[in-house]
């Protein structure tokens, strides 16, 4: 499995030449000259994960693409007249071969019900030793093995408590760090704490970190 980042939670996932994009938001802009998408994939309406002009554009280079999506963020698209294939919670689609899942139903809280809007994890099953997902703004628990975690480590809805200890039940094998931009200092600070805490627990988990821009194989 081939993964670059573009920034903040917008990737590029390619498992055996099919090619995901996740959440094209406003932190993000090198997603727009990426080509030969196969699926969008977007967890929830908030900008940082959803901006809508950018979709458009996306989909302007890629007309085959299929945006994948729940209810919530559906709404907003069709009001928009993009089209879209609604994935929420227990529902999933092929998208050549990969399974996707849809897994989650809320944002973690941020305060009370404050940005509380629907948000959908995505897991993507190719196979042994191809199992990724990404929980979008949420501790969801995929219940599965999980090969390659997509680990949110900064926000305002989180702590980096939180992150460890989602990321010690959740258990990968390999895990890399999303939700950790525009602020450059806020972001990767978990980076440099995540190895020592992981170490500290003899987690046997291995911890990536891919810059943006990066290309990595997990």
């Amino acid at each position: 499995m081939k993964i670059t980042k573009y920034g903040h939670c917008c990737l590029l996932i390619d498992i055996g030449g099919v090619r995901f994009l996740t959440d094209p938001g406003s932190y993000s802009t090198m997603q727009s000259e990426t080509r030969d998408i196969d699926a969008v994939l977007i967890t929830h309406e908030h900008a940082d994960h959803l901006h809508v002009e950018s979709l458009k554009e996306v989909l302007a280079h890629n007309s085959y693409a299929r945006v994948v999506t729940n209810p919530s963020v559906g709404k907003i698209l069709g009001e928009q007249g993009i089209e879209y294939h609604s994935v929420a919670d227990g529902e999933h689609i092929d998208i050549q071969g990969i399974i996707v899942e849809g897994m989650g139903t809320k944002h973690a809280e941020i305060y009370k019900d404050f940005g509380q809007v629907e948000n959908t994890g995505y897991f993507l099953n190719g196979g042994v030793g191809q199992q990724f997902f990404y929980p979008g703004d949420a501790f969801h628990q995929p219940g599965k093995p999980v090969d390659i975690l997509a680990l949110p480590v900064a926000g305002p809805w989180m702590k980096v408590k939180d992150a460890v200890e989602y990321l010690l039940a959740v258990k990968p094998c390999v895990a890399f760090p999303v939700h950790d931009g525009p602020n450059a200092e806020w972001g990767v600070l978990p980076h440099r704490m995540m190895p020592m805490f992981l170490e500290k627990e003899q987690s046997g988990i291995k911890f990536v970190v891919i810059e943006v821009g990066e290309t990595k194989e997990l």
